[in-house]
């Protein structure tokens, strides 16, 4: 097995030195503003470039760089973003209509970033060639496609089951046993959105300043005092947005998100004709698996990006690329000579609930917990909870007044998950 992988994502290579030149440095820290945004990925940059254009003094701290964590880390896949719990398990918790409606919400977050985008004129790779999700096991089939009539139902959600007899058409693999396609999901480049981001915040007169992380908080009369990077901040609203990245220095928060590591591999550009044959459509891929996995071609169709969960807490390559490249070969034999040149990892953001979450705590403003679905609904969320800043009525979400729900002598550090994702794994080979 190579581990001379690159301990990087490779989405840095284009977008790294463009994004660490937008921020400035702790000595340039005001001493009030406005609006101070804690983190510096897509929800925190929408945030404050709402806020800015409605004329807010905005200043963004992150605790490394613009875009560090999930934002650039991930695969950049996007399509509606169906909560976790699906169909039946929102309607189990919240009743149908509710349920329908958070649902709805899911497919407009992915319209909104599509018109972002375009409009923003932000060149971030998007192809909008849809998603192949396939079925591991002869039974998946029937329950995806239940699964997706509900949606359609629920959502106007578009699909097309795809047998087995036809799978050769979608994807260069017999690994799976037919599936559904996403006409209207797509794949981009993740570093480039969040440069994108970070360009309009700072055309839009905010500041972002990094690396500054924050270490102290605590309410004076009508305003927030920070302690940011040894030094002190005034602001009037605070806005949250650290999803995965949560730490002790946020213990509310830290005791409600789920830090799991999802780790990807890039491969060395393939032969000529390869990603044709293994991607016919330019497609994205997923599958029903209890381990999540995706993959993409890059943005120019040389590589091939694959991602899924890793075991370990922290960020340890010699362990997951051996075994996401064991997943990669299980699915594309073809692969099975070609060198990994990328490896990396990062923390989303789960919650006990499976839902995100949006609103207020005792004065702070936050938004987080997109459960792996980050790159349709972040930018979506943090725009919304801008709105919500300033008092217009567009502000509203489905996800209004929900209860942030915690476990008792969870502390922000899941030491379960790794005992848990290795039974899922297990699961997954035993066909279960």
């Amino acid at each position: 097995m190579n581990f001379g992988a690159r301990a990087a994502p490779y989405w840095w290579e284009e977008a790294e030195p463009q994004l660490s030149a937008r921020a400035t440095p702790p000595e340039t820290l005001p001493a009030r503003t406005d609006v101070l945004v804690v983190g510096a990925g897509y929800s925190g940059l929408s945030a404050a470039l709402t806020l800015a254009r409605a004329g807010r003094e905005v200043v963004v701290v992150d605790s490394a760089k613009p875009g560090f964590g999930c934002s650039s880390r991930n695969g950049g896949l996007i399509g509606p973003s169906f909560h976790k719990m699906g169909l039946d398990g929102l309607t189990a918790a919240f009743g149908q209509p509710k349920a329908h409606a958070m649902l709805r919400e899911s497919m407009e977050s992915l319209a909104w970033l599509k018109r972002f985008i375009s409009d923003e004129n932000i060149g971030c790779g998007l192809h909008l060639t849809g998603r192949f999700r396939g079925a591991p096991q002869p039974e998946n089939y029937e329950a995806i496609a239940r699964e997706c009539e509900g949606l359609a139902r629920a959502t106007g959600l578009r699909f097309e089951m795809v047998p087995k007899a036809r799978q050769h058409e979608e994807i260069g693999s017999e690994h799976y046993h037919g599936g559904v396609i996403y006409p209207d999901d797509g794949h981009l480049h993740p570093g480039l959105l969040a440069l994108g981001f970070a360009q309009l915040v700072l055309a839009a007169g905010a500041r972002i300043i990094a690396p500054a992380r924050l270490t102290g908080l605590r309410r004076e009369g009508g305003t927030f005092l920070a302690e940011v990077a040894g030094r002190r901040i005034c602001a009037r609203d605070v806005v949250v947005a650290t999803n995965g990245y949560t730490g002790p220095e946020l213990p509310f928060f830290a005791r409600r998100v789920i830090p799991i590591r999802s780790a990807i591999i890039a491969t060395e550009p393939l032969r000529n004709g390869l990603m044709a044959e293994l991607s016919p459509n330019n497609r994205g891929f997923g599958d029903s698996s209890r381990l999540v996995l995706y993959y993409r071609p890059s943005p120019d169709g040389t590589r091939l990006i694959f991602g899924g969960r890793a075991f370990d807490l922290s960020d340890k390559p010699q362990n997951y690329v051996p075994d996401l490249s064991r997943l990669m070969h299980r699915v594309f034999p073809q692969l099975c000579d070609s060198r990994v040149t990328h490896a990396w990892s990062g923390t989303v953001a789960y919650t006990f609930d499976h839902t995100p979450h949006i609103g207020g705590h005792e004065g702070l403003h936050f938004v987080m917990g997109y459960c792996g679905s980050g790159v349709g609904r972040a930018g979506f969320y943090g725009r919304k909870l801008a709105l919500k800043m300033l008092g217009d009525a567009e502000g509203h979400t489905e996800l209004d007044g929900q209860a942030f729900p915690t476990r008792p002598f969870y502390r922000g550090r899941p030491w379960f998950l790794p005992a848990v994702l290795r039974w899922n794994s297990l699961m997954d080979r035993l066909g279960r």
